[in-house]
């Protein structure tokens, strides 16, 4: 797992963040389609399409320049917006259990799970990140003949099924504490959680969004 159950540097943090949200303009900035002023309107629109749309167009909305109305781009930025909300958690989540020592054992442990639980999201969602920067763009994938097709789909597959079990991971996280009786750094903790499996949510949604459309493509066979 990525991380260890230590309370973390808040410098070290920031510019582990600020790299990631810096670097997500430079995900595909060759062969960008034209209109970029569209870009907002893109991304309200393909935000329709989540359970969260509010929550998808605010935080993709800042980066509707690098994805313009390209649906490869704006999967690859969602799962990267996810990837830095699940590794805030985290971070958020190591603290806590450090400042609550000598909590009833129950909350310690539901913590120390959280913990690892998005520990392991935040591994497949980093995967989820590096295969979907190596696949191409829905032009290229439904141009290229049935082997890229068929790499194309078994990309995808995996891009899905990781999502899908970070979105399990962060579920569990506050499933664990179902048994701990009510307190801030309960109610804390939830909320967080809760409000990074949204993100994730509409991650995937797009994910699929995209995948829909390359499937889609007249060509595409």
């Amino acid at each position: 797992m990525a991380f260890t159950l230590s309370t973390p540097s808040a410098l070290i943090l920031s510019i582990t963040i600020m790299t990631l949200i810096t670097t997500i303009p430079s995900i595909s900035a060759v062969n960008l389609p034209p209109n970029p002023s569209n870009g907002p309107d893109f991304i309200r629109t393909s935000c329709n399409a989540t359970l969260y749309p509010d929550i998808c167009y605010k935080s993709l909305s800042r980066y509707a320049l690098a994805v313009q109305r390209d649906p490869a781009q704006l999967a690859r930025v969602a799962v990267a917006v996810s990837l830095t909300k699940a590794r805030r958690m985290a971070q958020y989540v190591s603290a806590m259990s450090h400042r609550t020592i000598g909590a009833e054992p129950k909350a310690l442990s539901a913590l120390r799970d959280c913990f690892s639980t998005f520990g392991d999201a935040v591994d497949e969602i980093r995967s989820s990140l590096a295969e979907l920067r190596r696949m191409p763009s829905a032009g290229s994938a439904s141009g290229s003949g049935p082997s890229a097709a068929d790499d194309f789909r078994f990309q995808m597959s995996n891009v899905q099924t990781w999502m899908s079990a970070a979105l399990t991971n962060e579920d569990t996280c506050t499933d664990g504490f179902d048994v701990v009786a009510d307190s801030p750094v309960k109610a804390g903790v939830c909320d967080q959680a809760t409000k990074v499996r949204k993100v994730t949510s509409n991650a995937l949604a797009l994910v699929n969004s995209f995948a829909a459309k390359v499937e889609g493509e007249e060509d595409f066979d």
